[in-house]
């Protein structure tokens, strides 16, 4: 109902917000250039803009994209864990 309050997951921890509507924007770019987050899996990701927006870490050699400012922390916090993700 409209009232109700939403469930608020990674992407609402304040991340870079060029859209205006609380989401950024990471999906305009070539398929070629598209990945997938390691913490929200299955989020699509353009590793273009997520690499332009700080929004990636380096782990054991491999680089991670996430979709929003809040997976970041969430990845350092066990990378292994996440990276599992990625295999």
């Amino acid at each position: 109902m409209a009232n109700e309050p939403q469930a608020s997951g990674c992407c609402s921890t304040g991340a870079p917000n060029p859209t205006g509507d609380g989401t950024e924007n990471l999906l305009g770019a070539a398929n070629d250039d598209m990945t997938t987050c390691p913490v929200m899996v299955g989020s699509p990701v353009s590793k273009k803009a997520a690499e332009a927006a700080g929004l990636y870490r380096d782990h054991e050699g491999e680089r991670y994209y996430f979709c929003c400012g809040g997976c970041g922390p969430a990845f350092d916090s066990d990378p292994a864990k996440y990276a599992a993700n990625m295999a």
